[in-house]
């Protein structure tokens, strides 16, 4: 598991500006989406019954910049070796951020604001037992984030892919008609 790391931080190295930008650029629409739509930032179109607590604002921010990260590691890398037959896991830890992105804006939001919660719970439902999950569903948000952050970089490493040959040669002129 450390090895995983250590290979992340170096793809993070590797990266070029252009992923850098794309990485800022993520993390900020991301955080301002979320942050808006949760009332974090004070805006006149969404209103927050219930003022967020301390530990909205780190996840926020955290789970915004892990996102711009992941969103970047879509970038094609200036420096890719070119390799066939790469595996392509790119579905399975794209859904691992949504699903922490998705979490995070639960966790973040104002419990008696989420219209799924007042739907499954009521009010003081909400307040009740949706509540007291936030956090845990902020800690998840981090980690399913966090570990397709990690994959995807380790991927970068490991699973470069190429264009295929094929694509990037002319098509010939000639086809040939099969009859049945």
């Amino acid at each position: 598991m450390v090895k995983t790391f250590l290979y992340a931080g170096q793809a993070l190295r590797r990266w070029n500006t252009r992923q850098v930008v794309v990485a800022v650029l993520a993390s900020t629409l991301i955080g301002l989406l979320i942050g808006m739509a949760t009332v974090l930032i004070p805006n006149p179109v969404f209103a927050r019954d219930i003022d967020p607590v301390w530990w909205n604002y780190p996840v926020w921010i955290m789970t915004s910049v892990a996102s711009g990260m992941l969103v970047a590691t879509y970038i094609q890398p200036a420096t890719a070796v070119e390799q066939s037959d790469a595996p392509n896991a790119t579905t399975r830890h794209g859904k691992l951020g949504m699903v922490g992105g998705f979490l995070s804006w639960f966790a973040v939001g104002c419990p008696v604001c989420n219209k799924l919660a007042l739907i499954a719970f009521g009010y003081s439902g909400a307040i009740t037992y949706f509540a007291p999950i936030q956090p845990l569903l902020g800690i998840a948000a981090l980690l399913l984030t966090g570990i397709a952050l990690v994959r995807r970089l380790k991927g970068q490493l490991f699973c470069q892919v190429s264009p295929d040959k094929n694509l990037t040669q002319p098509a010939s002129q000639e086809t040939e008609n099969t009859q049945v």
